[in-house]
């Protein structure tokens, strides 16, 4: 692609919706590849076939770039979690719904999420409070679930709500270091297998 042809792309309304998808993408690779530190502004930005220019019209820097890499992610995830938890569906359905589907939105985004946990202490403070402080929200939404079942007596009440969501999202953190695609188990079935093991642990006594 020449840098005319670039420029031109640009310039219409449906490849300017595909620049930042495109920037993201090669970034993730790149990032994946070299590292974010050994990784420059250049290589990402011909690697997407674009001009600084372009990348600096949606990302202010190459920090925008890992910090949307993971935050896309979250975003998604989150409205997922409050579409499920929102549901009239019985409690249970609800709660099982919403492990079993971050379980399967972190594997379908592995990469992204991988780099990002690797790469996240090079962010600026600001940027590493924000991605911490919209991750609460999220966890925090979930907790909800549990502790409506713990006050209705449907879930085990003589464990925090806090320990349990930790534990449960210690484990989904931890899916990049030993998940591989191809392997016996879909993602689905994977996301399944926590969500029971969840349930089964907030079984009453």
């Amino acid at each position: 692609m020449t840098r005319a042809t670039t420029r031109k792309a640009e310039a219409s309304g449906e490849d300017q919706a595909a620049v930042p998808r495109r920037l993201l993408s090669h970034a993730t690779k790149l990032f994946a590849k070299k590292g974010f530190d050994r990784t420059s502004v250049q290589e990402i930005v011909e690697a997407a076939g674009v001009t600084k220019g372009a990348m600096y019209h949606y990302f202010g820097s190459k920090d925008d770039l890992l910090y949307e890499i993971y935050a896309r992610v979250l975003r998604a995830q989150t409205e997922q979690l409050e579409k499920v938890a929102s549901s009239e569906a019985p409690l249970r359905e609800r709660l099982r719904s919403a492990a079993s589907d971050v379980v399967v939105s972190t594997i379908d985004n592995l990469d992204d999420n991988t780099i990002f946990m690797q790469s996240m202490h090079q962010l600026s403070v600001e940027k590493q409070k924000a991605v911490r402080a919209e991750r609460r929200k999220y966890h925090e939404r979930f907790r909800t679930l549990i502790e409506e079942g713990q006050a209705s007596g449907e879930f085990r009440a003589d464990k925090p709500a806090d320990v349990i969501v930790d534990f449960f999202f210690g484990s989904v953190h931890h899916l990049g270091s030993w998940y591989r695609r191809g392997g016996a188990l879909s993602a689905r079935q994977i996301g399944d297998h926590f969500a029971d093991l969840l349930l089964a642990s907030l079984r009453p006594e």
